[in-house]
């Protein structure tokens, strides 16, 4: 059943994305989107004893987490055009460096959302992930924000609990 639902998704969304609606194209978008069901069913359904009212809240709080991150995408570009564009600025706030953190969260694909989300944000990179420590490349203090913080979850690893264990925040 789970397979069936990862291949409904993939495949909606291959055609909302694709714009081919011809034979041909509608059967490289299926077989693709089979294989790649049969690969990811296992990543996306981890936790089977959720129900669908549980997947269907969980998509909807997943809305507003992307939308969060975009915003936290456009500041944190913003950030590093400063850094890019102004002397001054590089000289100052410059400070790459490497830092580690302890996540609390529970769920393999939760690790795994938070740790592309830190990716995504330009500035700073996840170099590794082992257990519950996450190794982060940051370009400057403020790329960092309150991620290495180790006595409080930061605002993104809630907002990733908030989504994927149970909506807590």
């Amino acid at each position: 059943m789970n397979l069936v639902i990862n291949f409904i998704l993939l495949f909606t969304t291959w055609l909302l994305f694709s714009g081919k609606f011809d034979l041909f194209h509608l059967a490289l978008g299926g077989v693709s989107c089979f294989i790649v069901a049969l690969f990811s069913t296992e990543l996306l359904f981890e936790n089977r004893q959720k129900g669908i009212a549980a997947r269907l809240g969980e998509a909807g709080r997943f809305i507003f987490f992307s939308g969060w991150l975009l915003y936290q995408i456009v500041l944190a570009n913003f950030h590093v055009i400063k850094l890019a564009l102004s002397p001054r600025s590089l000289e100052r706030d410059l400070d790459p460096h490497i830092f580690t953190f302890k996540t609390s969260l529970k769920t393999t694909f939760a690790k795994f959302v938070l740790a592309n989300s830190i990716t995504l944000t330009p500035g700073t990179v996840t170099i590794r992930i082992h257990g519950d420590i996450f190794h982060i490349h940051a370009i400057s203090q403020k790329a960092m924000g309150d991620l290495a913080n180790d006595e409080q979850m930061s605002e993104m690893e809630k907002r990733v609990a908030w989504v994927f264990e149970g909506g807590r925040r």
